[in-house]
């Protein structure tokens, strides 16, 4: 007799889960919505307990749900995973993980510790993290790293938010802007608007940033490097200023909590996943405007620090996976010098970095990353730098990210330093030796017209061997770190006691000049030296090949009053002061046509290495120059355009005005000036196509301290009609 059929549904009914808690499914990890509900991952391989805690509020020190996971049912491999019914965008989340705490092993699980998920997408924003002598972190009562913390700090832990809001990107695509179209600029979010002199409705925010999106597209920048933006405790750093009363903060960010979550407190709108949606906004806007994205990324620490720090995330996870550990391991390695270095070349780290710069491109739609403190990145478990390190050609090789701009910073805290020899892969690097070649030239130091030779054309001294062109060189005078353009030219010393630390911390390698007094003065002579200074700096950055990058505010001579590590000052130290706009006009217009020249001149950006044919270098006499005498202050180049057009770039660091003899033009073509940073207004720059001839072709004469530039054109007039 024949068994009837029985219907698929019936054997679905028979094994499928009907419970609103299910087991789940391990990958991918973090939270992800499916079937009316969503699924909770999280890795640990030494955990033996691991609890979800959904709530209500942020500040709620305890859950509205507790759902212990089962070890068995819950677990696969080393992922631990569960399912839960009706669970929907903006609800808050967090884990406690038990396991062995045996620092002497390196297992530091605490399950008194509430714990963000390391791959939350946002975190809720609290208007202060107190992880100090309250949760039981007073490490000056602390004698043994060993101690215990039985404090529950549920009640001042942010809390992880399930973000899965839909957004409309519209048209939007990446710009995949050449590396020889590329101009930065560097900056802060919040520092950027916060002043009152922005004029914006929510200073300091995403938002704001979208207001002043005009003042970028008349600059003529092509991308912005915004500094951290990846979630960070602001009030980590304990302290005040000295100066003031006033308590410093963590204002730069750069010791993240989280990997995907952009920075709570830069929403104009919220915490509670609003901060994505506006992130994305802003990213959208920049990109209609014709602005690429770049984050600086930090995977080489987090703000866990040292033994005595406190337990946020990998650390009460599986503390002996995520981190690279002494050989007494109550001990963290410290090559980022801020207390603990992330194992980046373990396995699993490594895909916890690629899915978040996976996420970030995909979900968030940037277009690039600069990595701070790279080198650590290519260090193994034991700290050794690896000749072909694993996350390096991932993420180069990686086919999500084939597209994006990556940048190196290619050193450390701990004696690294691989300018050159980073990767090679196509890692580009900020070139650190450009900044400081560049910065002697123009202070007037020996020895330095070769190197700053080098330095102009690309690099090669440093690129070649690595197999790079000039576009593997970020270019840069001034940055983030150390003094801004108007303090480089304003100051001889650091002034750093405002951070607390008796002006010990920040660099004493500045190659600064003050020319005649330290900081402001109402001196028209000096002033005008160091306008002189600056525009030989924004032409030099402007006609190297390599990637050019600004930083914020120098545009319009911003000042951090002398400060060269303005790490903690979340004020008017760090500020742009819009104000200054209108004061230094005469730097922004000469910035942006500094910028319209080398756009108009795309021998300039090439990503190849000049040839022979192609430049030709002469000192002011108009022979070849004299590359061995160590006190040579003048030098001239000749590059030749595609279109028969030449450019004569001359350059002067004497204390003299000197006569450049000019070379002879093809027939038909004339001389012509375009820059000089002696002259003022309107015949300090000329713009494509206005530039006057001269009247004596032969010669040229350059005030001291300063650079110019001539265009050969031709001489042919037009029909008569």
């Amino acid at each position: 007799m024949k068994t009837p059929e029985r219907p698929l549904h019936d054997y679905v009914a028979e094994v499928s889960e009907h419970t609103e808690v299910r087991r789940g499914v391990p990958l991918p990890l973090g939270v992800h919505e499916s079937e009316g509900g969503a699924n909770f991952a999280l890795f640990s391989r030494h955990a033996s307990r691991v609890r979800l805690e959904l709530f209500g509020q942020a500040a709620d020190a305890k859950p509205s749900r507790a759902i212990d996971l089962d070890p068995i049912r819950n677990r696969t491999g080393e992922v631990w995973h569960v399912w839960i019914d009706g669970i929907r965008p903006g609800q808050l989340y967090a884990y406690r993980v038990d396991g062995p705490y045996r620092p002497e092993e390196g297992h530091r699980f605490n399950f008194n510790k509430l714990l963000l998920d390391p791959f939350a997408t946002a975190i809720t924003a609290l208007p202060d993290w107190d992880f100090g002598p309250a949760c039981g972190y007073d490490i000056s009562a602390q004698q043994q790293d060993m101690v215990f913390s039985k404090v529950d700090d549920a009640g001042a832990m942010p809390k992880c938010v399930f973000t899965h809001e839909h957004f409309h990107w519209h048209d939007d695509r990446p710009l995949r802007h050449p590396w020889s179209e590329t101009v930065i600029y560097e900056m802060h979010v919040r520092g950027f608007t916060s002043h009152a002199s922005s004029g914006v409705e929510h200073r300091g925010t995403y938002r704001s940033l979208i207001e002043k999106i005009p003042h970028l597209r008349e600059l003529g920048v092509t991308a912005v490097e915004l500094m951290p933006v990846q979630e960070f405790n602001q009030s980590q750093i304990y302290g005040v200023n000295p100066q003031t009363g006033r308590p410093i903060t963590n204002y730069w960010g750069y010791d993240p909590v989280s990997f995907f979550a952009p920075k709570a407190s830069y929403s104009s709108a919220g915490g509670l996943g609003q901060q994505t949606l506006e992130f994305k906004e802003m990213v959208r806007m920049l990109h209609h405007a014709g602005i690429e994205v770049i984050l600086d990324v930090v995977f080489n620490h987090t703000a866990e620090g040292n033994e005595l720090g406190p337990t946020l995330c990998f650390r009460g996870i599986d503390n002996a996976i995520f981190y690279m550990l002494e050989a007494d391991q109550r001990y963290y390695r410290n090559y980022a010098g801020t207390g603990n270095t992330i194992n980046t070349n373990h396995p699993v780290m490594r895909d916890c970095i690629l899915g978040a710069l996976r996420y970030w491109v995909v979900e968030m739609h940037v277009d690039g990353f600069r990595f701070d403190l790279a080198s650590i990145l290519g260090r193994d478990g034991t700290g050794k730098l690896l000749a072909n390190a694993p996350l390096l050609e991932r993420i180069a090789e990686d086919p999500i990210l084939r597209d994006v701009k990556i940048i190196a910073e290619a050193w450390d805290a701990a004696g690294a330093y691989e300018v050159g020899s980073f990767s090679e892969q196509r890692w580009s690097e900020w070139n650190g030796r450009y900044r400081d070649d560049v910065r002697r030239f123009w202070r007037g130091d020996e020895g330095m017209l070769g190197l700053f030779a080098s330095r102009l054309c690309g690099s090669a001294d440093i690129y070649t061997r690595s197999g790079k062109g000039p576009d593997g060189s970020i270019n840069f005078v001034t940055c983030h770190d150390g003094f801004t353009l108007n303090d480089l030219v304003s100051y001889r010393e650091k002034h750093n006691q405002a951070n607390g630390q008796n002006n010990l911390d920040g660099t004493d390698a500045n190659f600064s000049e003050n020319f005649g007094a330290e900081g402001e003065t109402t001196d028209a002579g000096i002033e005008a030296a160091r306008k002189k200074q600056i525009k030989n700096f924004l032409l030099t950055l402007l006609v190297s090949r390599g990637v050019p990058m600004l930083l914020g505010g120098d545009e319009f001579r911003r000042t951090q009053g002398g400060n060269n590590n303005a790490y903690c000052q979340d004020n008017e130290t760090s500020w742009h002061d819009w104000g200054l706009l209108k004061r230094h006009s005469e730097i922004l217009r000469f910035t942006r046509g500094m910028i319209a020249f080398r756009r108009e001149h795309p021998i300039l950006s090439r990503e190849q290495f000049y040839t022979d044919a192609e430049i030709h270098w002469f000192g002011p006499q108009g022979g070849l120059p004299d590359w061995s005498d160590a006190q040579a202050r003048q030098l001239a180049c000749l590059i030749h355009e595609d279109d028969g057009r030449a450019l004569y770039l001359m350059f002067n660091t004497g204390d003299d005005a000197i006569d450049f003899a000019l070379p002879s033009v093809p027939q038909g073509f004339r001389w012509h000036q375009a820059v000089d940073t002696a002259h003022v207004p309107p015949q300090a720059m000329f713009s494509e196509g206005e530039e006057p001839l001269l009247e004596y072709p032969q010669t040229y004469l350059l005030d001291s301290r300063s650079s110019a530039i001539l265009v050969a054109r031709s001489m042919v007039l037009p029909e008569v009609k």
